[in-house]
């Protein structure tokens, strides 16, 4: 019987080691340390322009009231010999807090700020909610519509609304008067109310759209499986929307209250006509009156501070607060 021819098996020659001069480098990869170190200059290099800008509107000025805070003015000579710079160390931060018109400015900013913040918030949420909508037409003319009054600025607005109010001159009071509606808007209890229609209504459209620009993030299949599940849009807007904008709401709520507590324009105005208002009944009015009118900058300067220090304050309380509704 004759045997199969079976071809010999033979191992394969052992692969050469290219040579170092002929191995090829390996790509470098995009996101290597190189590519990190130069997007940290990038990113440095533009937030510069800020911190100059910081520093020189803001850091620069704290630490120049700080150091006019431990001074006081004193003159000799009845009044008549000069003026004369003198060491007060603590002493303008305690007649500040001693002095009684400046205590009763707070209580002012309070009560105003319980008036108008719901109204102020509450209507730009409720405008933007509605321009949001799926029943709302022409949402880009009402958006544009509401911003307006922003757009003016603020002591503009104070003037046109100082107009408004004023009896004879105002179309407003015409018809209250038709009406047979006695409102003195710059009266002893009123002018409150005054201040708070001016701020409202420059300020409701500016966070109203930014309420609507945060509903525009919220996820448009989380609104259908609301309509899905048989939610109506009364209670889609204040169980789905309203819940998932809850950081926007609570920035829009501590950029509110910090402007308030440094509100100036509208009450100096409007404190022209109501004289029962009087020159510090907001903080930022005392500290005006005492640096340009009572020429007392010691005094402004630790007032300012300790303004600062109440909305710094402030604004920890509300980010506190904010915090535990979004994670509740």
């Amino acid at each position: 019987m004759a045997v199969p021819l079976t071809r010999p098996v033979t191992a394969p020659p052992p692969r050469r080691a290219a040579p170092p001069s002929e191995r090829t480098a390996a790509p470098k990869s995009p996101g290597g340390p190189g590519a990190r170190r130069g997007q940290r200059r990038a990113v440095a290099l533009f937030m510069v322009p800020f911190f100059a800008l910081f520093t020189a509107v803001t850091v620069l000025p704290m630490f120049y009231a700080a150091w006019m805070s431990l001074f006081r003015e004193e003159s000799s000579g009845l009044g008549f010999g000069g003026t004369e710079r003198v060491f007060a160390g603590f002493g303008n931060f305690t007649e500040a807090l001693g002095n009684e018109a400046f205590r009763r400015s707070f209580g002012h900013i309070a009560f105003y700020c319980v008036l108008y913040i719901p109204a102020m918030v509450g209507g730009a949420l409720i405008l933007a909610l509605l321009v949001d909508s799926a029943m709302a037409r022409a949402r880009r003319f009402f958006q544009i519509a509401y911003f307006l009054p922003h757009a003016v600025p603020g002591l503009i607005a104070s003037l046109i609304w100082l107009y408004l109010y004023t009896p004879g001159l105002s179309p407003v009071t015409d018809v209250l008067d038709a009406l047979g509606a006695n409102w003195n808007f710059f009266g002893q209890d009123e002018a409150i109310y005054s201040v708070v229609n001016i701020s409202a209504w420059q300020w409701t459209g500016y966070n109203m759209i930014i309420f609507y620009a945060g509903l525009q993030a919220v996820p448009r299949e989380v609104l259908e499986a609301a309509t899905v599940d048989g939610s109506g849009a009364l209670r889609t807007a204040l169980q789905v929307k309203v819940p998932m904008i809850r950081p926007t709401v609570v920035l829009t709520l501590l950029f509110t209250c910090v402007g308030a507590i440094q509100l100036f324009d509208a009450p100096k105005l409007v404190q022209l006509r109501a004289n029962t208002m009087g020159e510090d009944w907001s903080p930022t009015m005392f500290i005006y009156t005492a640096a340009f009118k009572g020429h007392d900058y010691g005094l402004a300067a630790a007032s300012s501070l300790i303004l600062a220090l109440v909305a710094g304050l402030l604004s920890f309380v509300v980010t506190k607060l904010g915090n535990r509704w979004k994670a509740s």
